[in-house]
C-alpha cells in the first residue's frame, strides 16, 4: 500500500502519518491480548522511512527484551509494536481502519478457546441501545487531521 494514511490516539495528542505499509495482521499472543485490552491485537507494518509523527510521539514500554509498545502517555491509546528494526502500527489507530483488513493470524495457537465461534453469537440491538448510543457526544479526536486540537471548547 502506497498512498498516504493518517491516524492516532484516541484524544489527539499523537498524530502520525505512514505510506508503503505491508501486511496487515492480528497476533493472539497473551502480550498483545494485554497491551490493547482485547481478544488480539490487530497491526500493519510500517516502514520507519516513511512514518512521520506529525503530533507528540508515543511513549514506549518494553514488553519483553525483544519488543517495545508505544502508547499515548495521556489516554493510553496502543499504537505501536517495535521487534528489532520493524515496526507495526495498531489498525485500531488509523482513521480508517477499515482499509487494512487482516491477511494473517500469528501465534494462533494463543488465542482464546472461543475466539473462533465468537462471531457466530447473536447481534443484540434494540431501539433504546441505538437512542442511548446515538445521544452519546464523544470527546475522541475526530477521524481526520485538524489544526487545533483539542478545540477550544475542550481543552
Amino acid at each position: 500500500m502506497s498512498e498516504i494514511f493518517s491516524g492516532g490516539c484516541q484524544c489527539g495528542a499523537v498524530r502520525f502519518q505512514a505510506e508503503k505499509l505491508g501486511r496487515p495482521s492480528i497476533c493472539h499472543c497473551r502480550m498483545c491480548q494485554k497491551a490493547f485490552g482485547s481478544f488480539f491485537g490487530a497491526l500493519v507494518t510500517a516502514d520507519h522511512a516513511h512514518l512521520t509523527w506529525t503530533r507528540g510521539q508515543p511513549m514506549l514500554f518494553r514488553s519483553s527484551a525483544k519488543v517495545k509498545r508505544g502508547f499515548c502517555s495521556k489516554c493510553g491509546t496502543p499504537l505501536t509494536y517495535h521487534h528489532g528494526e520493524g515496526i507495526e502500527i495498531a489498525i485500531g489507530a488509523f482513521d480508517n481502519p477499515a482499509k487494512f483488513e487482516p491477511q494473517v493470524q500469528v501465534n494462533h495457537h494463543h488465542r482464546l478457546p472461543w475466539i473462533d465461534h465468537v462471531f457466530e453469537k447473536p447481534a443484540y440491538t434494540s431501539p433504546e441501545m441505538e437512542a442511548h448510543f446515538a445521544s452519546i457526544e464523544s470527546f475522541q479526536h475526530p477521524d481526520h487531521d485538524t489544526a487545533v486540537w483539542p478545540p477550544e471548547d475542550q481543552a
